[in-house]
């Protein structure tokens, strides 16, 4: 399995700081931002990953983090020169992926906590357990309007649909940024036609697993805390 960072945006909503440099390379504590998403995949056992950055700090990137060798990865780097949509990093992807599977991380997700629930469902994912071919996470949140919803079926636990930041969300479990996918994403996303607001969402790529009986959802309230920088809190 390999890993996918996705790091693009222009981080406007923390101007003026990000106006010189992207707010994943700003320091959360004792360390870039970006390093929490790798920590995540590198705690998962991956070490092969692609970082997906914007054609002004794709040098800042690689002049902290080289390639990767120093602390044990083997890094790539593709250029997005416009944000659209978080499915679009399959794509760009496609030639670094090959085929396999990935865990995707947003740069701008913090998770801090028991990763052996990320560690589990890669062995699931692996595995094809119960025809799985992609996974996604559900976190209980107070404002699910401002993120993907997952609604479960009450009486079965079954996922009954996906939506992208509903005005009237059904559930209030946010799905956070970090997927596991088959290597069929690229090619699925080629088949997306972007949405209202001109980007290929990732609740659309989700969808196509869903319809196929093939998507796995765990609620990962427990032992795994999450925050979202990129969304005003």
């Amino acid at each position: 399995m390999k890993g996918i960072i996705l790091s693009g945006g222009a981080g406007s909503r923390l101007h003026p700081m990000t106006k010189v440099i992207t707010k994943q390379l700003l320091p959360i504590y004792d360390k870039p931002m970006i390093y929490y998403p790798m920590s995540v995949l590198m705690m998962c056992h991956i070490n092969e990953i692609l970082l997906i950055t914007t054609r002004e700090d794709q040098p800042h990137f690689q002049k902290l983090l080289g390639d990767g060798s120093e602390i044990g990865l083997k890094l790539s780097y593709i250029i997005q020169d416009a944000p659209n949509g978080i499915a679009q990093a399959y794509t760009l992807a496609e030639e670094f992926l090959k085929g396999d599977d990935s865990m995707l991380v947003l740069g701008d997700n913090l998770f801090y906590g028991r990763f052996s629930g990320f560690r589990e469902a890669i062995k699931r994912q692996k595995a094809r357990e119960n025809g799985i071919h992609a996974q996604v996470f559900a976190y209980a949140v107070n404002d699910p309007e401002r993120y993907g919803v997952v609604e479960f079926d009450k009486s079965t636990g079954k996922v009954q649909s996906i939506e992208e930041k509903p005005a009237n969300p059904k559930s209030n479990y946010a799905i956070p940024g970090v997927y596991l996918l088959d290597g069929s994403a690229p090619e699925r996303v080629k088949n997306q036609k972007p949405s209202a607001r001109g980007e290929l969402e990732i609740t659309d790529l989700i969808q196509t697993y869903l319809d196929a009986d093939s998507l796995g959802v765990e609620v990962i309230n427990r032992g795994i805390a999450w925050f979202d920088t990129g969304t005003p809190q």
